[in-house]
């Protein structure tokens, strides 16, 4: 159930209704909007729906929220939803590049990526500090090290860092470094880790899982917000169908109908969607024309010996000249390529 509040409600009308709601065991969730302020309410709805809204000063009307979940879905918040990551924003017309190497492999590879990513047009720096790997023989990633390496990256170029956090036990950690928190698409549906994220206050990238369907996406997001972090960004990195000759399938129909579902910003990973550095660019396009607010690539020095993922890792050359398509194409779908210095604040 939402309570929506009069355009000019005061801060007092608004807490009365919290107070309110407070005292019959409801959690309320507020959302600041342009011109109105929405207050959600979780609880036991019989008991919510005797509360006299109507009489209360500066409510203008009650809203049942008929999706299973409740704080991302259009019906609580109709305008788009915009993260703003020390000065850049993901939304609001912008197309914003997150890329850099799947795992952080030395100080020296990652300072390089950075410098030219950068150079090109990217505005976040992307790498995997903890690595959730399918064999437990394979390279698991430097940890607190290439934390420390993204860090350095960060203080030299300017750009915000996604990495991902994998254990319930790291995100104290990951938190204390990363500007955004990725939740990789094995673990969206790890529910402790998805509430723990959303204690952090920290914008979380949400991938959406190779077997999900978008409600169940939805439905993780649900699960970061309820723990208090509203600034969420989706992903569409691909889904696993019968085709073969990819590593996924992307779901290029998920990017416009999550965006007519939910406010919340969304990007694609042609990178893990398709698993073939030569798809990167057209899925990328793909993306754009959906729709997407951006797109998380995989960029590497020299893909023959990355660590992981190699064979979907853009070299320079081949970022740099997809990041000069973008920018020519992208105002045809009234978007621009979001750039900006980080201003330090995370």
């Amino acid at each position: 159930m939402m309570i929506i509040m009069k355009k000019g409600a005061t801060d007092a009308d608004i807490g009365h209704v919290v107070e309110k709601l407070h005292g019959v065991g409801a959690e309320a969730h507020i959302s600041r909007g342009e011109f109105k302020t929405v207050i959600g309410a979780i609880g036991d709805r019989e008991v919510i729906s005797q509360l006299p809204f109507d009489a209360m000063p500066g409510v203008e009307g009650v809203v049942s929220i008929m999706k299973p979940y409740k704080f991302v879905s259009r019906e609580f918040k109709d305008e788009d939803t915009i993260i703003n990551v020390g000065g850049i924003k993901i939304g609001e017309g912008y197309f914003t590049v997150m890329a850099g190497p799947c795992s952080v492999e030395s100080e020296e590879q990652v300072l390089t990526t950075a410098r030219m990513v950068k150079e090109a047009g990217a505005a976040i720096l992307r790498g995997g500090a903890f690595k959730p790997r399918t064999s437990p023989y394979a390279f698991q990633g430097l940890g607190r090290q290439g934390l420390e390496i993204l860090a350095a990256a960060r203080e030299e170029t300017g750009l915000p860092i996604v990495t991902e956090v994998v254990d319930v036990r790291d995100v104290e950690l990951v938190a204390e470094y990363a500007d955004i928190l990725q939740i990789g698409a094995r673990n969206m549906q790890n529910f402790l880790l998805l509430t723990e994220v959303g204690r952090t206050d920290k914008p979380v990238l949400l991938k959406r899982g190779f077997s999900a369907t978008i409600e169940e996406a939805l439905m993780a997001a649900e699960y970061i917000v309820k723990a208090g972090d509203s600034k969420i960004i989706l992903c569409e990195r691909g889904i696993r169908t019968f085709e073969t000759y990819t590593r996924n399938t992307l779901d290029i129909s998920s990017v416009p109908l999550i965006k007519q579902l939910s406010h919340l910003p969304v990007i694609v990973d042609p990178s893990h969607a398709s698993g073939k550095r030569d798809l990167i660019a057209p899925l990328t396009m793909a993306g754009l024309a959906a729709g997407a607010d951006g797109a998380i690539i995989e960029v590497h020095p020299n893909p023959e010996e990355a660590s992981c993922d190699g064979q979907q890792s853009l070299a320079f050359e081949q970022f740099d000249s997809l990041m000069g398509k973008l920018k020519k194409v992208a105002p045809a779908f009234d978007k621009s390529l979001a750039t900006g210095e980080y201003n330090g604040v995370r």
